[in-house]
């Protein structure tokens, strides 16, 4: 898996054509959205939706934390609060960047519905 992408499982329906499912259903209305949103909207709607999802797991893993006192490397110093932000930080990315726990999945899929349905209507 590279950096950065979402995985979106797919059913097969025939040796030529893929459908993206969901909650192991064929997803047929992304599948048909994604046909009309160009590759670079779509890289863009996966770097957003990552992206979201970092922000979300940063959120929720500061939350864990903020009640520790003097634990860790440093102890109880005047740094370990910044360095605990930054761990944090760097955790959220890379639990998102690895397939993270499903925000960015939903998120993508709506922002890509979403321009689906401005192409449409323009």
């Amino acid at each position: 898996m590279q950096a950065g992408t979402i995985n979106t499982p797919r059913v097969a329906t025939s040796s030529a054509f893929s459908v993206e499912s969901r909650n192991g259903r064929p997803d047929f209305e992304l599948a048909s959205a994604l046909q009309k949103v160009s590759p670079q909207q779509q890289a863009k709607a996966q770097k957003t939706a990552t992206d979201f999802e970092a922000m979300f797991l940063n959120s929720m893993f500061s939350q864990m934390t903020s009640s520790l006192k003097g634990e860790g490397p440093f102890g109880d110093t005047p740094g370990t609060g910044v360095w605990r932000s930054m761990l944090t930080e760097q955790y959220s990315k890379n639990f998102a960047q690895a397939g993270g726990v499903g925000v960015a999945t939903e998120v993508y899929r709506t922002l890509i519905m979403q321009q689906a349905k401005t192409i449409r209507t323009a």
